[in-house]
């Protein structure tokens, strides 16, 4: 295959690139140390290295992971750093001396991932788009700053760079399954974002064979999920709900504390002096100072990773069974929790409902109704949980859904992409 445009799925839990020509997209494969993979894991990791000029060394992907766990305490691991994206707050992340912006991170990740291509990417098409969400994570995501992040981070990755939105990627992947017209919804459950995008899908052979009818998204997803294990089961050892000592008044400690470490993409932020300077004062006047000391050596001894890990074990047992157990020993703490994935499912039970109010509002922007969707297409990683496959046989009937290719298909179509004549016209 001659290649003449690249989709780069670039996610918040992993990112995925697809090579794109002669009408048809094939996968990137990375030679990880684990085994080749069309995955790249969007996490960094940094060291300290005389040898290199300023330092700091990175590694990013697979490779950032095998290199935080040869030394873990002696380096800065970051992931889901796509989901500080729009937000304002966000200034830097302080690593070692250095202080990197998103676009800098972005950057890094980006060199590395073109390092460890094979030489494929080193002299990559013309054509470059990016998936981008429909609606960014955080609390009040601001898209202005979010795109201006994007463009300073893919400045120079690609002659040609446009941003279309991920759903539409998978609808035209999809789409090559389908012979007849239909009218479809996808849904995109990601790391950070849950995002819908009804699609007219035209016969094989049409010139504008995918027409988008409208969109909808929310910043509520995998890391959601997993914020609500770590708020059940590890945030009560750390301090969460207790209380310190301020002059003669007993006060509650800070709730943002516990909502920072349960977000991947701030835990590691947290390893900052100021921020740990804060946490010592606190836990000097903790009435239960064990606990906040138990948070700063977690942060202390970069344990996020393993946190997440255990975490991540916890949802994919309870995606194929009725219980499993939650397993963390770090930073003196010490969990063994069986949980069911009925109490699982009842955690996450207020996300399924704003993410079900986001799919109607798909369907009122669009101007169809539930009954004349054809297919779903469900993608994204986190669309394997049991609950958010539940939501869609209710509400369109198992027979329309449609799944496969849940971490490769938005790339896939997003280089199909790529290949259209007037690209600007699915750009957003």
């Amino acid at each position: 295959m001659t290649t003449h445009a690249l989709g780069l799925d670039f996610g918040t839990t992993n990112s995925v690139v697809a090579l794109g020509g002669d009408g048809g997209a094939e996968m990137l494969e990375f030679a990880a140390p684990g085994g080749a993979s069309a995955v790249f894991r969007s996490a960094l990791c940094f060291w300290e290295d005389d040898e290199v000029r300023g330092g700091v060394n990175v590694e990013a992907g697979p490779w950032a992971i095998a290199e935080y766990l040869e030394y873990p305490q002696g380096s800065r691991f970051i992931q889901s750093f796509k989901s500080v994206a729009a937000s304002a707050s966000f200034e830097h992340a302080s690593i070692f001396t250095k202080r990197l912006r998103f676009e800098e991170l972005g950057k890094a990740f980006l060199d590395k991932m073109v390092a460890h291509s094979g030489g494929v990417l080193k002299d990559r098409p013309r054509r470059i788009v990016v998936g981008r969400p429909i609606e960014y994570a955080g609390s009040r995501p601001d898209e202005a700053v979010a795109r201006a992040r994007y463009d300073a981070m893919f400045a120079g990755f690609g002659a040609e760079v446009h941003y279309v939105y991920e759903p539409i990627g998978a609808a035209f992947s999809y789409a090559r399954r389908l012979s007849e017209p239909a009218t479809i919804l996808v849904a995109d459950f990601g790391g950070g974002t849950s995002d819908f995008s009804v699609v007219r899908i035209g016969a094989p052979g049409d010139a504008r064979r995918c027409v988008p009818l409208g969109h909808a998204g929310i910043g509520i997803a995998g890391d959601r999920f997993d914020y609500r294990i770590i708020d059940k089961l590890v945030l009560p050892m750390l301090g969460q709900g207790t209380q310190y000592r301020s002059f003669d008044k007993l006060l509650e400690i800070p709730r943002g504390y516990f909502a920072d470490f349960g977000d991947w993409s701030r835990l590691a932020l947290m390893r900052n002096r100021r921020t740990l300077e804060a946490l010592h004062k606190l836990q000097h006047n903790a009435v239960e100072p064990e606990a906040i000391g138990r948070m700063i050596a977690i942060i202390e001894n970069e344990l996020g990773f393993p946190l997440y890990d255990a975490v991540g074990r916890l949802k994919r047992a309870l995606s194929s069974q009725d219980s499993a157990t939650f397993a963390f020993t770090g930073g003196g703490v010490d969990i063994a929790a069986d949980v069911t994935r009925a109490e699982f499912e009842s955690w996450i039970a207020p996300d399924l409902e704003r993410i079900e109010a986001t799919i109607d509002r798909s369907l009122a922007v669009s101007g169809v109704e539930g009954k004349a969707i054809d297919r779903v297409f469900l993608t994204g990683g986190t669309s394997l949980i049991p609950a958010v496959r539940r939501l869609f046989d209710a509400r369109f009937g198992a027979d329309r859904i449609a799944t496969g290719g849940e971490l490769t298909s938005i790339a896939h179509g997003l280089a199909l992409v790529a290949q259209e004549e007037d690209v600007a016209a699915w750009a957003s």
